[in-house]
Order: structure tokens, then C-alpha cells, then sequence
């Protein structure tokens, strides 16, 4: 059941996630500078104003892999075991930790940025410092949820 739920919640975290990489992202960076910094600030505000769903599963998906990690050590062995270890280490490191360290402090820093009193010039350099590495990130996020998902699966099919 664990593992089931945690397959679920990451699948959906890895679907958002994959979904700014390949639409929002490339969709909203045919946009001026400032259009670009707006259209994300609306995007995030949401999310940074406690959207129920998102919260409930973004914090899902790390509580749910925790009990499947706790659960699989007790219960699994041999093969097993090793994938779900690196499954949870990659999803704990390679999704939530670039999220916490890289793209939220990034999102944290445009929903502080007024960007109607910007100049163009600084609302250039603002969308350069901000759409770079908030995408970099997304990709690597976005590889290690899909990575992390199909070792959950290929788990859930061997156990």
C-alpha cells in the first residue's frame, strides 16, 4: 500500500514537474522579460499561497517515500532492498533537495522582485538570473523523479 501511494503521489510530483520542463517553461520564454517574470510570479503565487492539492501531495510524496523506505527495510531483501535505497536517497536528494535549495530560494526571490517598476535592462538581467537555473534545476528534478518512478515500479512488479 505504501509504495502504491508513494508511486501515486511522486508520479504526480514527476508530472508537474515534466510538464514546466516541456510546456510552461519553453511557453512562457516566448515572452518579454517582464511578461515572463510576471506570468511565473502568478504561476508560483499559487503554490506559495498553500494550494491544498499541491501541498497535500508535494508533502505526500516525501512523507509516503519515507514510510516505504522505513517499511521496505523491515519487510524486503537482496535486490529489493538496494532499489528501494537508491530509489528514496534519489528521490529525497535528487528531486526535494534541488527544490529546497535551488528553485524555491529562486521562486522566494521573484515573488520579492516588484517587476512593474523594473527597467527593461534589469528585468532582463532578473529573468536571466532567475529562468537559467530555475530550469537547469527543473530538468535534473525532473530526470531523477522519472528515474526514481521507474525503479518504484520495476519494484512494485518484482515484490
Amino acid at each position: 500500500m505504501a509504495l502504491t501511494l508513494s508511486i501515486i503521489l511522486c508520479s504526480l510530483v514527476a508530472g508537474l514537474l515534466f510538464g514546466f520542463a516541456i510546456v510552461v517553461m519553453p511557453g512562457i520564454a516566448k515572452l518579454t522579460d517582464k511578461e515572463f517574470l510576471l506570468a511565473f510570479k502568478h504561476m508560483d503565487g499559487i503554490i506559495q499561497n498553500n494550494q491544498p492539492l499541491f501541498i497535500l501531495v508535494w508533502a505526500g510524496s516525501i512523507l509516503s517515500i519515507i514510510i516505504t523506505f522505513i517499511l521496505g527495510i523491515m519487510n524486503l531483501s537482496g535486490t529489493q532492498i538496494y532499489l528501494l535505497i537508491f530509489a528514496s536517497i534519489l528521490y529525497i536528494f535528487g528531486v526535494q533537495l534541488p527544490t529546497f535549495r535551488f528553485n524555491i530560494p529562486l521562486n522566494n526571490s521573484l515573488q520579492n522582485l516588484d517587476i512593474e517598476t523594473l527597467e527593461e535592462s534589469e528585468a532582463a538581467l532578473s529573468r536571466v538570473g532567475f529562468e537559467i537555473p530555475w530550469n537547469r534545476w527543473n530538468r535534473i528534478r525532473t530526470v531523477n523523479a522519472i528515474l526514481t518512478i521507474s525503479m518504484l515500479l520495476l519494484l512494485l512488479i518484482r515484490y
